[in-house]
């Protein structure tokens, strides 16, 4: 336990070390390409407003990221009980009249006209640090997480997931899936346990089909996924039209401003969940690759940071955080190609969505924080 007393001196704690600068400037390599695209992407048909907006969220994040990463390690564990709490009403919150539904998903929150936010995106935050708790802080003689901790881990999550599977929202159900088979692996959790949340997320998904809760598009996307070629120009056609916005960019692509596709509109939110088929017509394979690598280089710096932590609790945060973007770049990318459904999770950094920005920059963030960190003391 931390004192009170002694909480005040540990936020902006002068003995932190430094900052892993190379996960700063991919982070912002990353946020600028995309604003780039987003612009790209929404400038014929709304003017400058979503690029603003979307500026505007990267700022923001860019602040929070820098605040957190300042934040020693152990003022934010003492924290995660009221950030999991926080998590769990804003959850349950959606699916109050504040919530609004959006692409078949109740996932936001309107605050005001004009203003709402997307409670799941900050729910990876939450849970991320709440179960790195039960995994990361162990008794005495204890190597890895025991019967006990791997089981409230598993409960921990298990809530969430539950509320987001209520919205429904089964991309942001696989990612917070991902971000705890991360962390048990990263825990030293016995492998067995990856079995039991597969098998969970099996029984989960038999539970839901007969319960009602999954909705017939969901079903038509798989299909299509199982299918490419069916129905073109009905529930085929998002994968047909993101395929041929990327193929068409060739090696070198078309410039930047200067997609066919991307100026007509054929590829539905191609500034969101579809900005990687921008990427792929206006700079090609190339470009599009370059963002890939970039993601892969701060993925391997945040195993980095992970292996290297000065606490067991760090090393199984930054795995979780790690999990969560890694994985849903790969959903992001693995839909436009048609190699995964689509299931409408964005591109780390790269898409529009002001939560999902913030809540990006702010793991950057974390992962600073367990970098910086000295190993935490009772």
């Amino acid at each position: 336990m931390i004192a009170v007393a002694g909480r005040r001196n540990l936020v902006w704690a002068p003995s932190l070390g430094p900052p892993d600068r190379l996960l700063t400037l991919l982070a912002l390599a990353l946020s600028a390409m995309g604003l780039l695209l987003v612009w790209s992407a929404t400038r014929l048909a709304g003017g400058h407003a979503q690029l603003v907006r979307q500026a505007g969220a990267v700022g923001v994040g860019l602040v929070l990221m820098w605040l957190v990463s300042r934040v020693d390690l152990r003022v934010l564990r003492a924290y995660v009980p009221l950030a999991y709490v926080l998590a769990l009403l804003s959850l349950a919150g959606v699916l109050s009249p504040l919530g609004v539904r959006v692409n078949g998903a109740h996932s936001w929150i309107v605050l005001a006209p004009g203003v709402q936010f997307q409670p799941s995106e900050f729910a990876k935050i939450a849970l991320a640090l709440a179960f790195a708790v039960p995994l990361g802080e162990l008794r005495d003689g204890q190597r890895r997480a025991g019967f006990g901790g791997v089981l409230l881990a598993l409960a921990l999550a298990a809530v969430p997931i539950g509320l987001i599977a209520l919205q429904p929202d089964v991309g942001t159900m696989l990612v917070f899936a991902a971000m705890v088979a991360g962390a048990l692996l990263v825990s030293g959790a016995p492998k067995r346990w990856l079995l039991v949340l597969a098998g969970g997320a099996a029984g989960a998904g038999a539970a839901a089909w007969q319960l009602g809760l999954v909705r017939p598009y969901q079903l038509e996307r798989l299909l299509v996924l199982v299918r490419p070629g069916a129905d073109p120009g009905g529930i085929g056609y998002n994968a047909a039209q993101a395929r041929i916005a990327i193929g068409s960019g060739g090696l070198s692509g078309k410039g930047l401003f200067n997609g066919e596709q991307t100026a007509g509109h054929f590829v539905p939110e191609q500034h969101t969940d579809f900005i990687f088929t921008v990427a792929g017509e206006e700079l090609g394979f190339a470009g599009a690759a370059l963002i890939v690598l970039a993601v892969f280089a701060l993925l391997w710096r945040g195993l980095s940071i992970a292996r290297h932590a000065a606490s067991r609790y760090g090393a199984v945060l930054a795995g979780g955080l790690v999990s969560w973007l890694g994985f849903q770049t790969f959903m992001n990318v693995g839909m436009t190609l048609g190699l995964m459904p689509i299931v409408g999770v964005p591109l780390p950094f790269v898409s529009y969505g002001g939560s999902a920005t913030v809540a990006g920059l702010v793991a950057i963030g974390l992962l600073q924080a367990v970098h910086r960190s000295k190993p935490m003391q009772a």
